[in-house]
C-alpha cells in the first residue's frame, strides 16, 4: 500500500534508519539483512530526493531534512501501528470518557455498587451515567444507541442485540412476617392460589416468569397491585397480606429495610439470568469491551451467599463461633493479667 508516494512497508525501516544512523544496525533491529536494508535506503533517497545518512569519518550522520522528518515518522509510525494492531482490551479508555448504562431498579441494587467500585479501582477517570430503564425501552434503534451497555434480562429486539449473560438469580417470594398464611416460615402451592398478589410489570410485555410458573401447575394468581419494578414490590407488601415475587439477591438485601421475609417458592427454583446487551455497531469497540469486562468482574464479585440460605447461616453461625473465641480468648488475657 502506498501513501504520498511511497509503500508504507518502508516506514518502519525509514524509522530504524533514522534512530539508528547505521544501515546495519536499522536492518537487524528490523530483521532485514544488510543487502536488503541498502536497497531499501536507496529507494527512501529517491523519494525524497535527499541522502538522508551521509559518511562521517567511520559513521554516518543524518542529514537535515533526515533530521527534520525524524519527529513526524516516529509519530506516523505509532499510529499506524496502533491503527492496524488488536486493541488491548485490558486497557482503560482514556481519562474523562463517559459510559451510559441502562440498568432496571433491580440492577441497580444489584449490580450498581460493585461496577462503580471496579471503575473506580481500574479507572478513576472514567464516568459511569446510570440511566434507569423500564417500560419506557422501545425497539428505536436510536433509542438503544444511546446506552452503551442495556443490562437487562431481555432486550427490545434482542435478535439484532449482541449479549453476554452477567449474573445469575433465582426468584423467590416476600412476605410480612406476619401473614397469617405463613406456617413455619413456608408457603405452600394453596397459599400462592388464595392470597393476593403483587407483581412486576414488565417491559414490552413480557410474562411474569412467577405467574407463568403458577400458571403452568394450573393457578391464576390474583393480582390486585402491580408495579414498574421489582425493587418496590417488598415495600408494597409489608403491613399487608399480600405476596410478590422477587429476584432473591433483591428481596434479601432489602429485606431488613423492607421489613419482609423471604419464602422459597412451593414450584421449586425458577432461575433468572440477567444480560448485557449491545449493539452490533459497538460489538468491536475497544472501550466498550472493556466496560463489558469490568462488568462481568463486578458480577463475580457478588455474594452469592444470598442466593443459598443455609450458607448464610453456616457463615453467621461461623461468624458468632469466631466472636465467641475472641471473646474466650480475651477473658483468659485479662484473668492471667489479673493473676499477675
Amino acid at each position: 500500500m502506498a501513501v504520498g508516494g511511497m509503500d508504507l512497508n518502508l516506514l518502519c525501516i525509514l524509522e530504524a534508519l533514522l534512530e539508528e544512523g547505521n544501515v546495519t544496525r536499522a536492518g537487524a533491529r528490523v530483521g532485514m539483512p544488510q543487502p536488503a536494508m541498502s536497497t531499501a535506503l536507496a529507494r527512501l533517497r529517491r523519494h525524497y530526493k535527499d541522502e538522508l545518512l551521509v559518511r562521517a569519518g567511520n559513521g554516518y550522520v543524518l542529514t537535515p531534512l533526515a533530521r527534520s522528518l525524524l519527529p513526524s515518522v516516529r509519530e506516523s509510525a505509532r499510529l499506524t501501528g496502533r491503527a492496524l494492531s488488536p486493541a488491548d482490551r485490558r486497557q482503560p479508555p482514556p481519562g474523562g470518557h463517559t459510559f451510559t448504562v441502562g440498568l432496571s431498579d433491580y440492577s441497580v441494587t444489584v449490580i450498581a455498587g460493585s461496577l462503580l467500585r471496579r471503575v473506580r479501582d481500574l479507572a478513576p477517570d472514567v464516568r459511569i451515567s446510570l440511566r434507569q430503564v423500564a417500560a419506557s425501552i422501545t425497539d428505536d434503534d436510536r433509542e438503544l444507541l444511546g446506552c452503551d451497555l442495556l443490562v437487562a434480562p431481555t432486550a427490545p429486539r434482542p435478535e439484532i442485540l449482541e449479549a453476554a449473560v452477567i449474573w445469575r438469580d433465582r426468584l423467590v417470594y416476600v412476605a410480612d412476617p406476619a401473614n397469617p398464611r405463613l406456617r413455619d416460615g413456608r408457603l405452600t402451592m394453596a397459599d400462592l392460589a388464595a392470597a393476593p398478589h403483587a407483581a412486576v410489570r414488565l417491559p414490552q410485555g413480557q410474562p411474569d416468569p412467577a405467574a407463568a410458573a403458577l400458571t403452568r401447575h394450573g393457578i391464576t394468581p390474583d393480582i390486585v397491585v402491580t408495579a414498574a419494578g421489582w425493587l418496590s414490590l417488598p415495600f408494597l407488601v409489608a403491613g399487608t397480606d399480600l405476596l410478590a415475587a422477587v429476584p432473591e439477591r433483591l428481596a434479601r438485601r432489602i429485606a431488613t429495610a423492607a421489613g419482609t421475609t423471604v419464602i422459597d417458592p412451593p414450584f421449586g427454583p425458577l432461575e433468572l439470568t440477567e444480560t448485557a446487551w449491545w449493539h452490533p455497531m459497538r460489538a468491536t469497540d475497544p472501550a466498550l469491551t472493556w466496560l463489558r469486562t469490568t462488568l462481568s468482574e463486578a458480577a463475580a464479585l457478588l455474594d452469592d451467599r444470598l442466593l443459598d440460605p443455609d450458607r448464610v447461616v453456616a457463615a453467621d453461625r461461623l461468624e458468632q463461633a469466631n466472636r465467641d473465641h475472641v471473646r474466650e480468648d480475651g477473658g483468659a488475657a485479662v484473668g492471667e493479667e489479673r493473676q499477675r
